[in-house]
C-alpha cells in the first residue's frame, strides 16, 4: 500500500543511512535506525534517546569520536570510546583505540582493542546502571 512503511527490511526500525567510501563527515551525527560507515566520521555518533539504533563501521570505515549506540558492529577503525547498551560485535578487522562499554560483546579472532573492556550491568531494582570493569584488554602475544 502507498502509505504503509515496511520495517522488515534492515536491522533496526527506521531507515538506513550510508556514509560512502569517498565521504568525510565532520561533526556529530544524531540518528535513529541504521547507520553504515564506509567513509570517515570526525565527530561523535549518537543514537536518539529511546531508539533501537544500530551502527556498522565497515572494513575501510573510520570514526574519530565517541560512539553511543545500542547496537554497534565494528570491522573498521574507531578512535574513541564505544558505549553500547545492548550488543557490541568486533569483527576480524576491528581496531578500537578507546574503551568499550558493553552489555553483551562478541569478539572475533583478529579484533584489536587498545583500551579497556567495561561490562555495564543494569541494576533494574535500583533503576541505575552500574559499571563493572571486566578486563584490561592488553593485546596478548602468542608464540
Amino acid at each position: 500500500m502507498w502509505g504503509k512503511k515496511d520495517n522488515s527490511i534492515g536491522f533496526a526500525a527506521g531507515s538506513t543511512t550510508l556514509i560512502s567510501k569517498a565521504t568525510e563527515v565532520v561533526g556529530d551525527i544524531h540518528f535513529s535506525g541504521n547507520l553504515e560507515v564506509e567513509g570517515s566520521v570526525r565527530g561523535n555518533i549518537i543514537a536518539k534517546s529511546g531508539s533501537d539504533a544500530r551502527v556498522r563501521i565497515m572494513e575501510k570505515g573510520l570514526v574519530e569520536g565517541e560512539i553511543s549506540v545500542p547496537t554497534v558492529v565494528i570491522n573498521g577503525e574507531v578512535k574513541g570510546n564505544v558505549h553500547s547498551s545492548k550488543h557490541v560485535e568486533l569483527a576480524a578487522k576491528a581496531v578500537v583505540k578507546g574503551n568499550v562499554h558493553y552489555s553483551l560483546i562478541e569478539m572475533v579472532k583478529g579484533a584489536q582493542v587498545d583500551g579497556s573492556l567495561v561490562h555495564v550491568v543494569d541494576k533494574a531494582i535500583e533503576g541505575k546502571p552500574a559499571l563493572v570493569e571486566a578486563s584490561d584488554s592488553s593485546p596478548a602475544k602468542s608464540s
